[in-house]
């Protein structure tokens, strides 16, 4: 989206510069006034979309909920802005430093970010298509995750989530996986059946520099727990505002 505002900015500003070529051609008084009318609104249209553009690159970026697997804390059509320099701007080649960082990503915040690959179809990787998720992060580096029967427990204490809903009153009760810590970490649980791991899963550890995250709607998400933990530089800000539809607005 900003780099599609900021191809238009820049085709609105070729031709605001063309239109100052060819003032003079324009003679009578009509004509300018015209003129001078049409060039006021390029003129503001090309600086507007190429603030905006720099804007959303930078600090704000508005999403729309894809999917239902936030419910009920987010719900599919919703819009919301996402701060994109809370956790800092990603330095280029930099292997993921951040720049003036206001906070790391913590436990509990909804945070929106680039998929990784082992979140994509056969089809999306090969037709090298980019998505985005939100997901709550449940765990940062370091920390060791467990789901029992549903119970989340990260450092081996139960968590209390008042915003996961049980959807499925059915309970499965999992199956032992071979290699488990490096299989998860490589993403190879996203072809595994649900019910292997859905209501029971780890102990993991999530590794230096990746985040664990888990829709609320635990029952019904596709995240790490199948595609595995996420690296910091997939991250794209957390969810700040919800803003439509307006009966539902406020900060999250």
């Amino acid at each position: 989206m900003e780099l599609k505002l900021f191809i238009a900015g820049l085709i609105l500003f070729a031709v605001a510069m063309f239109m100052l070529t060819i003032k003079k051609k324009f003679t009578s008084e009509s004509s300018q006034k015209t003129f001078k009318t049409i060039y006021s609104w390029v003129d503001t249209g090309w600086t507007a979309l190429i603030i905006a553009s720099f804007l959303m690159f930078f600090f704000v970026q508005a999403f729309k909920i894809p999917s239902g697997s936030m419910r009920d804390t987010l719900l599919e059509g919703d819009h919301l802005f996402v701060n994109k320099f809370i956790y800092g701007f990603h330095i280029p080649l930099s292997g993921g430093a951040r720049f003036l960082p206001i906070k790391n990503v913590s436990r509990g915040d909804i945070v929106v970010f680039q998929a990784p690959q082992s979140a994509l179809s056969f089809e999306e990787k090969k037709a090298g298509i980019t998505k985005d998720f939100i997901k709550r992060c449940i765990a940062v580096a370091g920390d060791k995750v467990q789901i029992k029967n549903k119970k989340l427990y990260v450092n081996d204490v139960e968590v209390n989530e008042p915003y996961v809903k049980a959807k499925d009153v059915n309970i499965y009760s999992g199956t032992d996986l071979a290699d488990y810590q490096q299989n998860w970490e490589k993403g190879r649980f996203a072809s595994v059946r649900p019910d292997y791991i859905r209501d029971n899963f780890g102990p993991v550890t999530v590794p230096a520099g990746h985040y664990m995250m888990l829709g609320d709607n635990r029952d019904y998400s596709f995240d790490s727990r199948f595609w595995g933990p996420l690296p910091d530089k997939f991250i794209k800000g957390k969810a700040l505002f919800l803003y439509w539809p307006v009966n539902r607005w406020r900060v999250i």
